[in-house]
């Protein structure tokens, strides 16, 4: 299954760490120089989680972000899925 929610579409995005050498200057040093940028992954937050739909009568299996999940809360199940054309 891909790491992809299915209401917002949040996925795993490439991000860069930067590597720092030296000391910065307020701690006595010459600063600090970057070394070196290496590539990483920045992965949502994705939960399965059954839904309950109280119009349907039952619960929806969906891979949701922790996002998502605050957003069926706020908004209710049926209006979020409709929204999201998952309905």
């Amino acid at each position: 299954m891909s790491r992809i929610c299915s209401i917002r579409g949040s996925h795993v995005r490439s991000g860069g760490r930067i590597h720092r050498s030296g000391l910065a200057k307020k701690k006595g040093g010459i600063g600090r120089h970057v070394t070196k940028v290496v590539k990483r992954k920045v992965s949502p937050n994705l939960q399965d989680k059954r839904i309950w739909v109280p119009e349907f009568g039952h619960y929806i299996k969906m891979r949701l972000s922790c996002k998502a999940i605050k957003t069926i809360t706020k908004n209710g199940a049926l209006n979020t899925l409709i929204k999201a054309g998952l309905i």
